[in-house]
């Protein structure tokens, strides 16, 4: 519509008024031309090219690709010499003289002036004194209902960074217990003169009302994610760390968290809640992809890491999330991350199991049914003498000690029930008890919790050795190896003593239940050990981050670590070989840097200084994924969990993207604080989201 071969076919003056406005909108085109010319002196031939920077030296000039001509955008749009508007200008060498004849025409300045007059109201009107007297009233009005939207921003920050509740079960006037929100604006009204006149007099615009808060919320939630958008895209890698959860209202919902480094240190930032059309793999990789687009933007190199909790549809190798995700990202590696609870991940895998599944819910249903009571908890304390972990209703706090609890105590706590159901006069919790005795003492219960008592203390094992810092693609193989041989003899080991029988003189029963038993057992640590299998398959990472650790200095000086560094080019092939190689030599030979301790120090020692960030250019780039990644060990000053941080959400029922606006305010309080004109931001977009009633933008 705005180009030049647009505006000659169809000119300016023949088009509606609607399409007059958005040329003006779209303003001139400014396409790098290709005009070249040939000059001569005397001593030398040379030829002279166009300089872009010519569009910035004179905003009127704008260019045709298709005629690689010159033009003057206000005088092809009203009218002007054939030069300028109709045939193109492209005499380099008299530009100069040209260009200042043309600016210096009274038909050339009249059409700058209409152009930056149209659209705008009538010159009079602007200098007429009752018009500018309006303005400023306006204007007046203005500042004073940002000042009112900006008090009621900070209480909604208030409330979210602590994790408040906004809203109360009565929030009318005369509520003696309205909610921490309305409360807080009450107290801000005794505190400002202008609040308190406002609440008392505003009849169209409020910003108490629930809508009202959750138009603020959505909106604050925006300008955190232009704001998080605008940090990946200045960022060179990213990584996503995603877990797929219930609430408490089992609502299925997927955190999604982005990783990467910020003005030179690893920070993970929460990106939002999800809440995908389907549990499987497609749909869930679908919404995953979907983000990712969002950030990535093309550049396929850019996500070098994944992780996602221990649920089998996200973690498959062949048709997993993880694997679908890595057709479209190859370099994106499925890694083990610190946030995840390797014994939680492998319980959650075990659950693909309906028995399995049905056990750990009776499980959580135990310590909840006491947690829930001060009386139940307390005849607890008098028989068995031991509290049973709290269970949270979220599956992400679920962790091993419950099983060995309940496995140590199980006689206390069944005669912790008995007497419950015998002396309680609570219906609910005779009906509980009733119900609990009855599953503590089957036999499927009691199978299950043999079995897992056993198995636990080896995932947990396992766990503690991925958290030590010397780990290789070696280690962990050996680690693996270990856990599966350990795991396979508790196959072998169970008898039939470990299933409980139908009935005691069923010896057939028994014999079934038992081949039964261990079929399903043998297929749940199957499942387990697959699935350690699959999340430590890729050591790559670890391998690389081996050739940082400075006490190996030394010894990579005089023997250079050959087959790490052709495996870390092996999983990152987008370096050059043979600078890498020699950067990390230098690296080793200089005596200075075997003090270096930690990826970040060196990090920040070679990105400081210019000319070392270019000579190391290839050993930064390494640093850099290796500080993205997500690590499996939990090496104190790159391992703080925005995962962990966000979990309590989940135990509130509320909308989705209320969920997430919540989320954002309370773990992403330093980002808020960093943006200083955050609460200006937020209010200009809320005032342009729909038609307000109130102004809140100047004229």
């Amino acid at each position: 519509m705005n180009s030049v071969e647009s505006l000659i076919s169809n000119p300016f003056c023949g088009r509606s008024l609607i399409d007059k406005a958005e040329i003006k909108r779209l303003g001139r085109t400014t396409p790098n031309l290709k005009i070249e010319q040939s000059v001569s002196s005397k001593k030398r031939t040379f030829t002279r090219t166009f300089n872009p920077e010519l569009y910035n030296k004179h905003t009127w000039l704008c260019g045709c690709e298709i005629k690689n001509a010159l033009y003057c955008f206000p005088c092809l749009l009203f009218g002007g010499e054939d030069s300028w508007t109709k045939i193109g200008f492209t005499d380099l060498n008299h530009s100069g003289d040209r260009i200042k004849k043309h600016t210096s025409s009274a038909k050339h300045i009249k059409n700058v002036l209409q152009y930056s007059l149209f659209g705008t109201v009538n010159v009079a009107a602007q200098l007429s004194t009752a018009y500018r007297r309006n303005i400023e009233l306006h204007n007046e009005q203005v500042r004073h209902n940002r000042y009112i939207l900006n008090i009621i921003i900070n209480c909604v920050r208030f409330c979210g960074a602590f994790e408040l509740a906004l809203r109360g079960h009565d929030e009318s006037t005369s509520s003696s217990n309205p909610g921490v929100f309305r409360g807080l604006i009450d107290f801000s009204s005794e505190l400002d003169g202008a609040l308190k006149q406002h609440l008392k007099k505003a009849s169209v615009f409020k910003g108490t009302s629930k809508t009202i808060q959750n138009e603020i919320l959505q909106t604050m939630f925006t300008v955190c994610q232009e704001e998080i958008s605008k940090e990946i895209e200045n960022a060179d890698y990213l990584s996503i760390i995603a877990d797929e959860t219930s609430d408490v209202s089992n609502k299925f919902q997927m955190a999604i968290v982005f990783r990467y480094i910020l003005k030179g240190k690893p920070v993970e930032r929460f990106w939002d809640f999800l809440m995908p059309s389907d549990h499987d793999a497609k749909a869930l990789s679908k919404v995953i992809l979907t983000e990712l687009e969002k950030h990535v933007k093309g550049k396929r190199s850019k996500l070098i890491a994944q992780t996602y909790d221990g649920a089998s549809v996200m973690s498959g190798s062949s048709n997993g999330v993880q694997a679908i995700i890595k057709k479209t990202y190859e370099h994106a590696a499925y890694v083990h991350c610190y946030a995840h609870q390797l014994n939680l991940v492998m319980l959650n895998s075990a659950s693909a199991n309906k028995n399995v599944r049905i056990f750990f819910a009776n499980l959580q249903g135990i310590c909840t049914f006491f947690s829930s009571s001060p009386q139940r908890s307390a005849i607890l304390d008098q028989i068995v003498k031991k509290r049973l972990p709290r269970s949270a209703p979220t599956r992400w706090n679920f962790n091993s000690r419950v099983v060995c609890t309940v496995f140590e105590y199980k006689d206390g706590i069944l005669e912790t029930m008995e007497t419950l159901l015998n002396e309680s006069r609570n219906v609910s919790t005779t009906n509980q008890a009733s119900g609990y005795v009855k599953i503590i003492k089957s036999k499927s219960f009691v199978s299950w919790l043999n079995l897992f008592y056993k198995i636990m203390p080896h995932v947990d094992l396992l766990f503690g050795k991925f958290q030590t810092r010397q780990i290789d693609a070696v280690i962990a193989k050996k680690f693996i190896l270990s856990f599966e041989t350990k795991l396979t003899e508790i196959i072998n080991s169970i008898t039939l003593d470990d299933i409980e029988p139908t009935s005691s003189n069923s010896k057939r029963h028994k014999l079934d239940d038992s081949a039964e038993f261990s079929r399903e057992a043998k297929e749940v640590c199957d499942i387990i050990i697959c699935q350690a299998k699959e999340r430590f398959s890729f050591t790559g990472h670890l391998v690389a981050a081996s050739l940082f650790f400075p006490e190996e200095y030394g010894q990579y000086s005089t023997c250079f670590p050959e087959e790490k560094f052709k495996e870390t080019i092996k999983n990152y092939p987008f370096f050059i070989e043979q600078k890498l190689r020699t950067e990390l030599t230098v690296i080793y030979d200089t005596e200075e840097l075997k003090s270096v301790s930690g990826l970040l120090v060196l990090y920040d020692f070679i990105s400081q200084n210019i000319e070392l960030s270019e000579t190391f250019s290839e050993t930064l780039k390494l640093i850099k994924i290796l500080i993205t990644i997500p690590m499996a060990s939990a090496e104190a000053e790159r391992c703080f969990s925005t995962l962990k941080r966000i979990k309590t959400f989940l135990r509130n029922t509320m909308c989705q993207k209320r969920l997430s606006a919540l989320a954002m305010l309370s773990k992403e309080r330093d980002l808020i604080e960093s943006i200083p004109d955050f609460n200006q931001r937020v209010i200009d977009k809320f005032a342009t989201t729909k038609d307000r009633r109130m102004d809140f933008l100047f004229k």
